[in-house]
């Protein structure tokens, strides 16, 4: 109770409302790297996930893609992610922060994207290509629309995955809402650990509604996937 009575306390300081290290910037600073980083990471592997499951080409490596990106710890990806900011003359903070998230982010997301093209059914692929489709118009217009609710999923966990390792950017001078966790373990202030870690926390769970509903929005009436790498029942 003392300790719940200290976080409400925290909360409701106007000190910590304002300035560099008030809520606002700190979560403004979280929402800003996951959205870059998920971005960039969406970038680089959907694009490539989609082109080779419509080849139907390298499956083997989405599953040791999978498998690496589960084996590693994050805190391991941010320890090593620093230097090689270092080497690249990148520096402290946003870079080697931003190396690792996108690390973190790039499996899930070329996962799902291979996942949910491979399993579209494939006599719908082959009723398109009667029907005079091109490769490219059977890729993008039959097969990328049946997999979007999969490729979502992949954003999604990809997502909640960041908004929690992107903490661990706080250890390398970085800000964000890790700095309060950081911080309140330096000074032992342990109100500032958990409300920080509440923000966190939170900030996941905002991020998994908002792609959930976007994924129901774009599941097709009829059709249930799985998780967390979806294959159609």
């Amino acid at each position: 109770m003392e300790l719940a009575s200290e976080v409400i306390a925290w909360f409701v300081d106007p000190v910590n409302w304002q300035g560099i290290d008030g809520i606002p910037n700190r979560v403004w600073e979280h929402v800003q790297m996951t959205a870059f980083s998920t971005a960039a990471a969406a970038l680089l592997s959907i694009p490539l996930g989609v082109w080779l499951a419509h080849r139907r080409i390298g499956g083997v490596v989405v599953v040791a893609i999978v498998n690496i990106g589960r084996a590693i710890p994050s805190f391991a990806i941010v320890a090593i992610s620093l230097p090689i900011s270092i080497r690249l003359g990148l520096g402290l903070g946003f870079w080697p922060t931003l190396l690792a998230l996108l690390f973190l982010a790039v499996p899930p997301m070329f996962a799902n994207a291979y996942a949910g093209i491979a399993g579209v059914d494939p006599a719908l692929v082959e009723a398109a290509r009667g029907m005079g489709l091109k490769e490219r118009q059977v890729m993008t217009g039959i097969e990328l629309p049946v997999a979007l609710p999969i490729v979502l999923a992949g954003v999604r966990i990809a997502t909640v995955q960041v908004i929690a390792t992107a903490t661990l950017g706080a250890l390398v001078a970085w800000g964000g809402l890790g700095r309060y966790i950081i911080d309140g373990f330096s000074t032992q202030n342990m109100a500032e650990v958990f409300a920080g870690g509440l923000l966190v926390a939170l900030l996941a769970v905002v991020a998994e509604l908002l792609f959930s509903a976007l994924e129901k929005r774009a599941t097709p009436v009829g059709i249930q996937y799985d998780e967390p790498i979806g294959i159609p029942k």
